[in-house]
């Protein structure tokens, strides 16, 4: 289980907005850290058009190295840590390109370069 890779994973129980069922999701951290056994993941959504002003929302479409089934978005405000027993089976990989777009939206969820200049 590494960056970039897609995961199909069960996310319920899940309370209010979070989301939920066994869908998709991306491993985000880093593989060098942590000797838990958790990752940290973003899920990914079927795309809405809507989404495209949405800073934390990162389009993916379709290809052999990800497989996904239809134009899908990283929703990075749902970002979280999972335990690995929620991991159901690997899906695919994202490039490079789409992991740095996921990054720059995870570094404006979490104001990371707001703080970074404190």
């Amino acid at each position: 289980m590494n960056r970039g890779e897609i995961w199909l994973i069960n996310l319920d129980p899940a309370i209010g907005k979070e989301i939920r069922k066994t869908r998709p999701a991306v491993i985000v951290n880093d593989d060098a850290i942590g000797i838990l056994p958790l990752r940290v993941i973003v899920p990914i959504a079927r795309w809405k058009d809507s989404y495209s002003i949405a800073p934390w929302m990162v389009k993916l479409v379709p290809n052999s190295e990800n497989n996904l089934e239809k134009i899908s978005s990283a929703d990075c405000f749902q970002v979280r840590s999972v335990s690995k027993e929620r991991f159901v089976k690997k899906i695919g990989a994202l490039s490079v390109d789409i992991m740095k777009k996921i990054t720059n939206s995870l570094a404006i969820v979490l104001a990371i370069e707001y703080w970074a200049k404190i």
